[in-house]
């Protein structure tokens, strides 16, 4: 091709970048860890790199790069000062995390947790599993996995690898105990390993964040950090972007998780607004990439949401299902637009408001929508 540009020209742009990628990362002999599972991945990413940055340089992944595109773009921002990496691996289908490994060879692999997503491509939670756990394949025989303990696949899996597991059960390697919920101000705990024993303060909203703080912890332990720089490191930490991001108007307060939703995540999103004080409303929408099992997966997030809530509205054409769960109580709006025009007789001074759906929906409309309520 004539152009006055250096070119390089490849059978295929994708496999070329990762194995650029590839090639690069191979330049840094520093910890790699790779944090994968069905939800809480990016708050995963976050809480650890809060924590081995108490005594590593750390890079970590940003925004969403976490995908064959974003994971390659991640490794090239590496430098010489970098002293870990933390490394937010995403996928969909089979092969992918393959790919990824590939690129990354993690010494850490973390698993957040398995759930229903993406079950439109993976089938089951058995493939789900099998899908993530293709990042072992890349790890060499030294290398670490740490998952969760109190998840039925996870604890029962053989990862053929020393297995380090956290969790709130008495099974768990790094488990919390002591758990005290602070309400919006956020959670405190005791972090409790065979031989040590420290408080945390968690300064975010929720009980899932308590496993992000285990996870934090056992990465930490096992990476030398001390009780000290531990405890600093989850205190430190901050949430990104619409993951269960708490803002008080002074009408209402507000849990905007609108980032993305499955079924795992958004039950517990309402679980964990369930404890706060005032009426409480959901404002759930569509689930995307479930097949054929979305509109139960629907049904059941409806009635569980109904089981704690005043209110529950509905927005998008899979969400009429979780109406359907929620019974005669619950609203259901085809569209953001309609909502958005319905939305300021809906809500009362003093409720406390969750919005959570798949990206695709720009449920964050709502949530401005909700700031600008008096």
């Amino acid at each position: 091709m004539d152009c006055a540009l250096p070119q390089l020209i490849v059978p295929s742009t994708p496999a070329a970048l990762r194995q650029i990628a590839a090639y690069y990362r191979r330049q840094f002999d520093i910890p790699f860890i790779g944090i994968t599972g069905s939800v809480g991945k990016t708050t995963a990413k976050e809480m650890i790199a809060s924590v081995l940055s108490e005594r590593f340089d750390t890079l970590k992944t940003e925004k969403n790069f976490n995908n064959e595109l974003g994971v390659p773009m991640t490794l090239f921002r590496l430098r010489d000062a970098h002293e870990a990496a933390v490394i937010e691996m995403g996928i969909s289908h089979f092969g992918e995390m393959t790919r990824l490994t590939e690129m990354v060879h993690p010494d850490t692999a973390v698993f957040t947790l398995i759930g229903d997503a993406h079950l439109e491509f993976l089938g089951s939670r058995d493939g789900v599993l099998r899908a993530k756990s293709e990042i072992v394949g890349g790890m060499g025989p030294e290398g670490v996995v740490i998952c969760n303990g109190d998840d039925t696949l996870l604890k029962a899996h053989d990862f053929k690898r020393k297995t380090i597991l956290f969790g709130l059960g008495g099974n768990c390697d790094v488990r919390a105990v002591n758990v005290t919920n602070d309400g919006t101000a956020g959670m405190r705990c005791d972090i409790v390993t065979e031989s040590r024993k420290f408080s945390v303060t968690i300064p975010a909203f929720g009980q899932h964040m308590v496993y992000a703080a285990l996870m934090g912890a056992a990465v930490g332990l096992n990476y030398g950090l001390t009780d000290e720089q531990i405890r600093r490191g989850i205190a430190a930490y901050e949430p990104v972007g619409s993951r269960s991001r708490i803002t008080e108007t002074g009408f209402l307060t507000l849990i905007d998780d609108c980032y993305n939703s499955n079924p795992t995540s958004a039950k517990s999103a309402v679980l964990s607004m369930s404890v706060l004080p005032g009426r409480k409303v959901c404002i759930l929408g569509d689930m995307l990439e479930l097949g054929e099992d979305g509109p139960t997966l629907h049904r059941d997030l409806g009635a569980y949401a109904a089981s704690k809530c005043a209110l529950v509205i509905a927005c998008g054409t899979l969400a009429k299902e979780i109406q359907n769960g929620a019974g005669s109580g619950a609203l259901w709006f085809s569209s953001v637009p309609e909502l958005l025009e319905s939305l300021p007789k809906l809500i009362q001074t003093g409720d406390v408001v969750l919005v959570k759906a798949s990206r695709k929906l720009q449920f964050e409309k709502i949530s401005e929508k909700l700031i600008k309520l008096i």
